[in-house]
């Protein structure tokens, strides 16, 4: 068996002319108390805008979405775009398989390496890597994917009903919510539990962060992305990845009645996988509900569907590390 060594070097990339990459928005923070929609916008697609570098490789640059370590969001995201750069345009990604081996650091560029592993008549697969070099040029890989993509296409067509909640119009924003128990947090806490989201997240049934209660493991929220404007079917695929890794781990927190600020929590995404089956529109509602079927073993199986306009657009599933130390 090979050992960890040889597989962080397996395919090294050669980093000493690395070219300039742009930073631009991707890592700056925003001063002013509350950025507007087009700067969260712009902030999230330059974070998907990636700089081709060696034949197959693209590098993509953070932004502190969540702390010091990379959002698990923005390497699916990236990732997918990475492999999707390799792929004709006519054929948008229909399932992919992600494994997060290690966490990120925000202050270093995430190198994209894409295998080309089929190309047929219909179908295209795609291995992804993604590494990052630390101060001595050693590689380290931080997640990696297989994908698939196929041209859409006419053929049988079922799903079941889509779920009935409440519309958006008469529930209120997650940064409304964070409004109204913002006093309950500690002082330490404040600043990041108010941050803002790229995405606007609506839930359903919100939970008390600081007391939680135990609750059957099913959630829901409504989300899009205001002022997103007009985007590639590739483009809002991988904006659809990056918001299915927001509360889908938190959905196996509900039956112990513990959520991320409970003390000694240690919770992170060990898989992610994701089906998409038809098209849709980011600038517009989605309904992304989510149920847990089982916790053991200090991790949970965590499943999703997206909806909009009666039609299920995307599954995902990811199972989590959550552990109570």
């Amino acid at each position: 068996m090979a050992s960890q060594q040889d597989i962080n070097h397996t395919h090294t990339i050669d980093i000493t002319q690395q070219p300039q990459v742009p930073v631009t928005a991707v890592t700056q923070q925003f001063e002013q108390p509350q950025a507007s929609w087009q700067q969260l916008v712009t902030q999230l697609l330059e974070t998907l805008t990636l700089v081709p570098y060696q034949d197959s490789v693209f590098i993509g640059q953070s932004h502190d979405y969540v702390g010091a370590r990379i959002f698990g969001g923005q390497v699916l995201g990236q990732a997918l775009m990475a492999a999707s750069h390799t792929v004709e345009h006519s054929k948008p990604c229909h399932s992919f398989h992600g494994y997060f081996l290690r966490g990120g650091d925000i202050n270093k560029p995430v190198y994209y390496q894409v295998e080309k592993l089929r190309d047929g008549r219909s179908l295209a697969s795609r291995q992804v890597t993604a590494r990052q070099y630390d101060d001595d040029n050693r590689p380290s890989i931080i997640f990696t994917m297989m994908a698939s993509f196929s041209p859409f296409e006419e053929g049988l067509e079922y799903q079941q009903a889509m779920p009935t909640y409440p519309t958006p119009d008469v529930l209120l924003t997650e940064q409304q919510l964070k409004d109204q128990v913002v006093g309950k947090i500690p002082d330490a806490l404040k600043a990041r539990f108010m941050r803002q989201r790229h995405i606007e997240i609506k839930p359903i049934q919100p939970r008390d962060p600081i007391h939680p209660k135990i609750m059957e493991p099913s959630q829901a929220n409504w989300l899009r992305i205001p002022q997103l404007g007009k985007q590639s079917i590739q483009v809002q695929q991988a904006l659809l990845a990056f918001s299915s890794d927001f509360y889908l781990i938190g959905t196996g927190l509900m039956p112990h009645g513990i959520s991320f600020m409970t003390k000694g929590l240690q919770a992170a995404s060990i898989d992610h996988s994701m089906h998409f089956h038809r098209p849709f529109d980011m600038n517009d509602w989605l309904l992304y509900n989510m149920w847990c079927d089982t916790t053991s073993q200090s991790k949970s199986l965590n499943h999703g569907q997206f909806w909009q306009n009666g039609k299920l657009v995307a599954t995902t599933q990811q199972q989590g590390l959550m552990r109570l130390r």
